[in-house]
C-alpha cells in the first residue's frame, strides 16, 4: 500500500515567524500563499506546511498521487482503496471527503495518541 508524498502539516500562530524560522533551518519557500495563510516549504527530501488560524494542531499528511516534489505518479493507492484498506482494518475514520469515483477526495484518522493523520490526495 503506498501512501504518497508525506509533509507535516504545523498549526502555526504567526505564519511570517514561523517562515523566517524555519528560513534559518534551510527551509525553502516553494508554495502557497502567505496572504491566505498557508506555505509549503521544502529542504531537500523533507516538506513542510505552515497553516495559521487553518486548524488547532499538527497533522501528518500523506499525497496519495504525489512523489516528494509534487509531481503526479504513473501508478499509487487511490485515497478510495486506502479508506477502504482502512475501515476493513478496524480503523476509525475521522473525517471523509470523497468525491465520486477518482480525482481529488481526502480523508482524516487518528493514531492511538490522538495524532491527526490526512491522507489528502489532488490528482
Amino acid at each position: 500500500m503506498e501512501l504518497g508524498a508525506f509533509s507535516v502539516s504545523l498549526a502555526v500562530s504567526n505564519i511570517e515567524e514561523s517562515k523566517v524560522f524555519y528560513q534559518k533551518l534551510g527551509f525553502k519557500v516553494v508554495g502557497g500563499e502567505q496572504s491566505q495563510h498557508w506555505l509549503i516549504l521544502k529542504n531537500g527530501d523533507h516538506t513542510l506546511g505552515l497553516f495559521q488560524g487553518m486548524f488547532e494542531n499538527n497533522i501528518m499528511t500523506f499525497n496519495p498521487g504525489w512523489d516528494k516534489d509534487c509531481n503526479t505518479l504513473e501508478s499509487y493507492t487511490d485515497v478510495r482503496d486506502l479508506l477502504k484498506a482502512f475501515e476493513a482494518q478496524g480503523i476509525t475514520i475521522a473525517q471523509q471527503s470523497i468525491n465520486g469515483e477518482s480525482g481529488p477526495s481526502s480523508f482524516s484518522i487518528k493514531d492511538p495518541d490522538g495524532n491527526a493523520i490526512l491522507f489528502d490526495q489532488h490528482v
